[in-house]
């Protein structure tokens, strides 16, 4: 097994395309030939909590990273809210209306409880609890199954550490090192376990993720394999950018501001900060951009990414409208000359 020991996401990925390279075996799968780790692969996390990524070669989306992860833990599984965001997700639907491996759908309400709340109870009742285990796949549903989407992470496991904070292990049994491990997976799971952490009111310790399967596909690879060869400094070392805590009232409350927020993004009352001071800045932000398809879209959402109080959020939602007005700088000066 190969083991990674880093910071944050961000280090994560230079360090294992750089191993990837090296170290790994040309597979297929069914969507396409694969760079392939031999073995499991661990990426342990000391800081996970610094979960943006700002390397422009991987082209993160920001918006959808962060609102995919509180649609998450609102439990939901609806396609219409995630296609806001990302227009193509409804592929990946079988119905076109809702999804099959819905991760916080699985987590909330799939099997008949609030697995969330068991293990918050779980977790404040006794901090020595080894029995506080999360479970995604479900073989009822699952195995054996043909669908467009079935869950990668199978299972996750809470503890809390000697020192008190609280540990999570993720096991995943096949996943993609660009798109899903350094991308939506470091921000879903790390919000998920700060979420859980902050609802018991202890600090977030160390996420562990187990991947039986670690692959990147060629095509991806080509493209962000310059990340690998780069030496330029992740912001949170630096302290150019720090983590901006989800959740400074109560778990009650905050569930009850994450509905608010979901049904209604500019809703007057949300008591947790987290929503008001960032949530919504970066969702208003993105549905400026969206609603004006030149650059007066992207001024708009930039004049409004600046009252986002997360300055890691904030800078990565600013570098990604950026790099989009300059592609629609680009598009109406082809325009023109056609």
């Amino acid at each position: 097994m190969h083991v990674f020991e880093v910071a944050n996401v961000g280090v994560a990925l230079p360090t294992v395309l750089r191993a990837l390279s090296q170290q790994t075996q040309q597979r297929d799968s069914r969507n396409g030939p694969v760079f392939a780790f031999p073995g499991p692969v661990t990426t342990v996390y000391s800081h996970p909590t610094q979960r943006v990524l700002f390397w422009p070669q991987r082209e993160a989306n920001p918006f959808f990273h962060l609102m995919e992860s509180l649609w998450m833990l609102a439990g939901r599984r609806d396609v219409e809210y995630l296609t806001r965001f990302v227009k193509g997700m409804g592929a990946y639907s079988d119905d076109g209306r809702h999804f099959h491996a819905a991760y916080g759908y699985r987590w909330r309400k799939h099997f008949k409880k609030d697995q969330l709340t068991v293990i918050v109870e779980r977790l404040r009742a006794n901090p020595e609890d080894r029995r506080s285990v999360l479970q995604i796949w479900d073989a009822s549903v699952d195995l054996g199954t043909e669908s467009k989407d079935l869950p990668c992470n199978m299972i996750v496991s809470f503890q809390r550490n000697a020192s008190g904070a609280l540990d999570m292990t993720v096991f995943n049994r096949s996943n993609d090192i660009v798109w899903g491990a350094y991308g939506a997976n470091a921000v879903h799971f790390s919000i998920l376990q700060e979420y859980i952490a902050s609802s018991i009111g202890c600090a977030v310790g160390t996420y562990w993720q187990v991947s039986a399967n670690f692959h990147a596909y060629l095509s991806t690879y080509e493209r962000v394999r310059e990340i690998a060869e780069s030496n330029e400094p992740d912001p949170y070392l630096r302290r150019e950018v720090e983590p901006y805590p989800i959740m400074c009232t109560t778990q009650r409350v905050w569930d009850q501001d994450l509905a608010m927020f979901l049904a209604e993004p500019g809703t007057v009352g949300l008591r947790e900060p987290f929503f008001r001071r960032v949530a919504v800045p970066m969702y208003m932000a993105h549905a400026a951009y969206k609603k004006e398809k030149g650059t007066e879209g992207c001024d708009a959402a930039l004049e409004i990414i600046r009252q986002c109080h997360a300055t890691d959020w904030r800078r990565a939602g600013t570098e990604w409208l950026e790099r989009r007005r300059a592609e629609r700088v680009i598009k109406k000066g082809t325009q023109a000359d056609a």
